[in-house]
């Protein structure tokens, strides 16, 4: 009878007591923290939640912050190395010796080849009657241009023919998870992201598991590959002293408590939703859990939060901890769920029901009381 008292009594509360035997804090000790200076703040997932989540979390696109460009204008630059050819016409010969071309039919050119040079560190190049001849910046056959101008009245309609050889200045590097890091030359055909990805030989973990990170003119930005090869707009055109970056960051979350399976479970770099945790978890034990007490414990972003009067305990990092819970008495929360996502490093735990844990404790408790008996007995 006494037993039965004390069960009765104990269900009633809103909370057992703390010496009761536990896997982790119930539904309203999380939700209470009475011991805990100042309070982790503790938002229900709403739709108004979910929103403020989503906008924190929304990443820069390559395609929106670079955007797509015609097929980059190839450009010499310091270190380049260029060879020029100059053609003149008869009979005047400033260049060379009398050779026949055959395409100008029975008529002569001289024609001459100066050996290569090295654009100059103050992007210039040196050319017989013509001086010194700015280059880094400019097109080939800007360059061409710019010397016939300044040979035009030294040579006899002076044709010329700029050729680089070696490409030094106008390259993009591949580093990271691919099968061989390389300094990709770019060509006046306009190669794109996934081509330089392809130069590298690919890369050596599953696509869904690499984030690939874009390094241009100060900005860097990333991206999941999965996401650049389902949109085509994000294959963007590469341009000189772009650094592509091949990143194998697994994600994960850790489940504990009342659910199918405690362990760290991981993601793809594209994000998954709560919903899809919870499948991955195998969904929370009937006998255990507290469907009101599911908790995603998180560090999370400043603009994720909404500001109160309260002030809110910070990291060193500027990251807020948080708790956010999902009522799944409410059937809206199934519909939430399917848009609120998941984080690395997310903690998702399931407190157990109260009477889960009374039943725990009658149990030890039976057991220590037919104990004494059996010892009195003796």
């Amino acid at each position: 009878m006494s037993l039965l008292l004390l069960a009765t009594g104990l269900s009633g509360c809103a909370s057992l007591p703390s010496w009761f035997p536990s896997s982790g804090p119930d539904r309203w000790q999380v939700l209470r923290q009475e011991k805990v200076q100042p309070p982790i703040p503790v938002m229900d997932i709403s739709d108004e939640v979910t929103r403020r989540v989503q906008a924190a979390r929304k990443r820069s696109t390559f395609a929106e912050v670079l955007p797509e460009q015609a097929s980059p204008v190839y450009v010499v630059g310091p270190g380049d190395v260029l060879q020029v050819f100059v053609w003149e016409a008869p009979p005047a010969a400033l260049f060379g010796t009398t050779v026949l071309d055959p395409r100008a039919g029975a008529a002569t050119t001289r024609e001459t080849s100066f050996p290569e040079q090295v654009v100059e560190e103050d992007g210039t190049l040196k050319v017989p009657f013509a001086g010194e001849v700015p280059v880094a910046g400019r097109s080939p056959q800007q360059i061409e241009e710019e010397i016939v101008q300044r040979l035009t009245g030294k040579a006899n309609q002076p044709q010329v023919l700029v050729r680089v050889t070696r490409n030094v200045s106008s390259n993009a590097t591949v580093v990271g998870e691919v099968a061989q890091s390389l300094r990709m030359p770019l060509t006046p055909m306009g190669e794109r992201l996934l081509d330089a990805l392809a130069t590298a030989g690919g890369v050596r973990q599953p696509v869904d598991k690499i984030t690939i990170q874009l390094s241009r003119d100060g900005q860097v930005l990333a991206m999941p590959l999965d996401t650049i090869i389902q949109d085509p707009r994000q294959n963007i055109f590469l341009q000189p002293g772009d650094v592509i970056t091949a990143l194998h960051q697994p994600l994960s979350f850790t489940a504990l408590g009342a659910t199918g399976r405690n362990e760290e479970i991981n993601f793809e770099a594209k994000g998954i939703t709560l919903a899809q945790a919870l499948g991955r978890i195998g969904g929370l034990q009937d006998m255990r859990a507290d469907a009101k007490g599911v908790f995603i414990f998180r560090f999370e972003d400043p603009a994720a939060v909404e500001a109160g009067d309260k002030p809110l305990p910070h990291t060193p990092e500027g990251k807020i901890p948080v708790v956010y819970r999902a009522n799944l008495k409410d059937p809206r929360i199934f519909l939430m769920a399917q848009n609120f996502p998941m984080q690395d490093k997310d903690v998702v735990y399931v407190a157990n029901a109260t009477v889960a844990e009374l039943q725990k404790f009658m149990s030890l408790l039976t057991s220590s009381i037919f104990s004494v008996v059996n010892v009195l007995a003796l």
